[in-house]
């Protein structure tokens, strides 16, 4: 018997609080060539999905959630329910994409079926078709639906950038050894403080990243960006070359995460302005997951993220300081014990009996949120670029759900030579969603404009263009 975490379960309690909520994410591949006929499409994936034990099961919950929802086989499987088509109306080309997408994720799956469905789609331009995976939240992260999905490409799971990820690389908790054992009383007492000074040290650390969690979730926003969201959404993407956010990443000595956030910062910057409303310090409170999937875990499907709650720097103008400002402020989180406090807490609530975890789950889910803004998730994807069903995949896009006040949410995904960014709006309060996505794109081309630029620091340390004006 496998019963669902807390956490996966909190993905369920977080839809059933608002009917307009669909908390499950997609991935779209967009792929090369004639589209085979529908039934060698059926057949070949119906082999892939249901090796995956996810995928014909369903959730049955206990009397009065006594104990956490359970996963069991769905006797009257039928993939046939699962897989599904549909076609683009004309001309065939993204924003018709898009505009598919976005109805087709904002429909709840069904609780009585295994919770994900396959969309074939037909009508594209250009010679192309795609496929849409749609998986609930409560099956797994990010990372897991990344790993799940590439299971599916004709390659199956190769490599990833998920290695560079900083839990993949954690090693297991070590077991004593018979050969390390010691008779010597001060090697005894040497370990014993150790394994005090850490302990003391990690439990400082966490309630310090609890407390400014806590902070940040009872602060106030104002932002049109933020409030109920309705039952319709829209969807974008922009996509950027890894060469030249690598070279960013070279050039100021920064990560890809750094240029991702800095890109949407800035997207969200111009946003807020169209919006008539003054970028401050605190204006874009963002929610960022945490990985903390080790790789002997990789294969797990369940979610194992923590959080951060960073403000990014929407008040910064300048592209070169909003990029050292977003690094900084990820440095001071991550520093801060933010993602050990959520750790922490989820491991802490597991050992909870599920009836009153059930029950304060539904009392926080239903408080207001003003706060947050926004959620930002990088997932790493496959470095080679798939083919699926011998045909080449050029194009995969994360979308992310949105809910619990947030009305738009954004996913990174690395995949071959590209940085793609999916990003979910509610329908009525983000009308400009394709001014966001071709904002993200502009703000990595004008960073990739600057990396040859001469910078230097000034008498107060703030980088500055040199010139002749200003040498």
């Amino acid at each position: 018997m496998e019963r669902l975490t807390a956490l996966d379960a909190a993905f369920l309690e977080a839809e059933d609080a608002d009917r307009n909520v669909s908390l499950a994410m997609g991935a779209l591949s967009v792929v090369e060539g004639p589209i085979p006929d529908f039934p060698t499409v059926l057949n070949s994936l119906s082999e892939r999905l249901t090796t995956i034990p996810r995928f014909t099961q369903v959730i049955r919950r206990q009397p009065l959630d006594l104990a956490a929802p359970e996963w069991v086989r769905d006797a009257d499987f039928n993939v046939k329910r699962h897989v599904r088509r549909t076609a683009t109306p004309a001309p065939g080309d993204d924003a018709a994409l898009f505009g598919v997408i976005a109805d087709l994720m904002e429909r709840r799956l069904d609780r009585d079926r295994p919770l994900w469905e396959c969309w074939i789609i037909d009508g594209l331009d250009a010679d192309r078709w795609a496929i849409l995976m749609k998986i609930h939240h409560c099956i797994a992260d990010g990372i897991a639906a990344a790993h799940l999905l590439a299971c599916l490409a004709d390659e199956g799971a190769d490599d990833s950038f998920v290695s560079n990820i900083r839990a993949t690389k954690q090693r297991p908790p070590q077991r004593i050894r018979t050969g390390d054992l010691t008779l010597s009383p001060i090697h005894w007492l040497h370990e014993l403080w150790d394994t005090a000074t850490s302990l003391s040290q990690a439990a400082a650390q966490a309630a310090e990243g609890a407390a400014q969690i806590t902070a940040g979730l009872l602060g106030a926003n104002s932002s049109a960006l933020t409030g109920p969201v309705t039952g319709l959404r829209r969807h974008a993407s922009a996509q950027v070359s890894l060469n030249d956010v690598g070279r960013i990443c070279h050039a100021f000595d920064v990560t890809i995460n750094d240029v991702a956030l800095a890109a949407v910062t800035d997207s969200y910057r111009a946003a807020m302005i169209r919006r008539g409303e003054q970028p401050r310090t605190t204006s874009l409170r963002t929610l960022v997951p945490v990985s903390m999937r080790r790789s002997d875990a990789l294969d797990r499907t369940d979610n194992r993220v923590s959080l951060m709650l960073p403000c990014l720097p929407v008040d910064e103008c300048d592209p070169v300081q909003q990029l050292r400002a977003v690094h900084r402020r990820l440095e001071r989180a991550k520093s801060s014990g933010q993602r050990q406090a959520g750790s922490l807490f989820v491991s802490a609530v597991n050992l909870i009996p599920f009836g009153l975890t059930a029950m304060a789950m539904r009392a926080l889910i239903r408080l207001p949120q003003q706060s947050v803004v926004t959620v930002a998730t990088n997932v790493p994807g496959p470095r080679q670029q798939l083919r699926l069903l011998g045909h080449r995949v050029i194009r995969v896009i994360p979308i992310p759900p949105i809910a619990l006040g947030l009305r738009t949410g954004i996913a990174i995904l690395s995949y071959a030579n590209e940085l793609v960014f999916g990003i979910t709006a509610d329908y009525d309060a983000v009308p400009d969603v394709d001014a966001m996505a071709a904002d993200i794109q502009r703000a990595v081309a004008r960073l990739h404009a600057l990396v040859d630029v001469p910078y230097r620091r000034n008498a107060d340390g703030v980088s500055v263009l040199t010139s002749p004006a200003n040498p």
